[in-house]
């Protein structure tokens, strides 16, 4: 009779066949030893990219998958991006942004939220695990929405098929709206000191229209997402739209103002705020929040979103972070937050997904409101 052991862990490294191997960030590793199903491929960070830990029931004994452990601080092989402390020249240019970011909603003033209860389990998605009984928003200055930026963003959330493996198809129409958006983009402070930034490094070219290309092929050009033969993603459509993988899980869709339209349209369920033990409680004065919801009739287990910031913002933010860090997190400090901006690349082309994860708010009692 095996007995089950607990391994506490940061990584632990999957070998799956002969030549799979797959490294999964985690906190604890149960080994039951005596279950009889193991994923015969990396299904986890497909299904889970967002969650800060991963649980792996591993299998010993099995002839078709072996497993060893590494602790982080002892044998992390180097390939493995290490999670480096806030990056002081990056954190120094989105502070520049959140400065500049002039068409930014006032938190209790231009939109109120109400966070109510943490949510549960989203597993089994039935009613008894929502513990938000009315909608997130209870306010938003719908004013704002008339900004040349926002008009631009809010005409291209309706271009696109939810479902993964649905191919997409762009039409004439679609790819000037695309083009405009980018042309409101280009024009505003934060796109500009992201450009000037760039160009600089010598990651983006001078030339605007060239640098127009540039942003093009990150965020719109159409790629084919895990299950899928033909091109049905993109950037864009997963980090601002949102997709739904199989009709039942939602994958993406990390932005507050596709969150708002669609909540108020009844498409959007939200269940409640996320927390664990190292995060901090969510503020319905900050900006920042993860949270669970439903849409579609498929479950966000855990999503995390910026809240009330401009379109341009975080377009300039996650362009910025794509462009400049080889690691897939890398922690910025501004304002009265520390975050992990995550942003998993694509073939090195394309944005995979991107978004903010809240470690801490930072103690500065000079800064309200921000």
């Amino acid at each position: 009779m095996c007995s089950p052991r607990i391994f506490e862990v940061n990584w632990a490294a999957l070998i799956l066949g002969k030549s799979t191997v797959v490294f999964l960030p985690v906190t604890k590793l149960m080994d039951g030893g005596c279950s009889n199903v193991f994923p015969t491929q990396p299904t986890c960070l497909d299904r889970y990219p967002e969650h800060p830990a991963v649980i792996v029931h591993l299998l010993l004994g099995q002839p078709q998958a072996s497993a060893y452990i590494t602790r982080t601080q002892i044998e992390r092989p180097s390939w493995i991006p290490t999670m480096i402390e806030s990056d002081r020249e990056l954190s120094a240019m989105v502070q520049e942004l959140w400065d500049n970011d002039i068409n930014r909603l006032r938190p209790g003033t231009d939109y109120r939220i109400s966070l109510q209860g943490k949510a549960g389990n989203l597993s089994l998605m039935n009613d008894g695990n929502d513990a938000a009984g009315l909608p997130l928003f209870t306010y938003v200055d719908e004013s704002i929405f008339k900004k040349e930026t926002f008009l631009a963003f809010i005409s291209l959330l309706d271009n696109y098929e939810s479902d993964t493996g649905e191919p997409e198809v762009v039409t004439p129409e679609e790819e000037a709206e695309n083009h405009k958006f980018l042309d409101s983009m280009v024009k505003t402070p934060a796109m500009k000191i992201v450009h000037k930034y760039l160009v600089a490094k010598n990651l983006s070219p001078e030339d605007m229209t060239k640098f127009k290309e540039q942003l093009y092929r990150i965020w719109f050009e159409l790629y084919a997402r895990r299950g899928s033969s033909k091109p049905d993603s993109s950037g864009f459509e997963h980090v601002f739209v949102g997709e739904t993988r199989g009709g039942r899980t939602v994958i993406g869709f990390h932005n507050w103002i596709q969150l708002y339209l669609q909540e108020k349209l009844g498409h959007i369920d939200y269940k409640g705020y996320s927390v664990n033990a190292n995060s901090p409680q969510p503020d319905e004065n900050k900006h920042i929040l993860a949270l669970q919801f439903s849409w579609k009739n498929g479950i966000k287990p855990k999503g995390s979103i910026f809240i009330g910031v401009s379109p341009e913002f975080e377009f300039a933010l996650y362009t910025l972070c794509f462009l400049t860090s080889p690691n897939e997190r890398v922690r910025v400090s501004f304002s009265l937050y520390d975050v992990e901006i995550v942003c998993h690349h694509y073939n090195q082309k394309h944005i995979g997904t991107t978004y903010p994860v809240l470690v801490r708010y930072q103690n500065d009692e000079k800064k309200i409101h921000s």
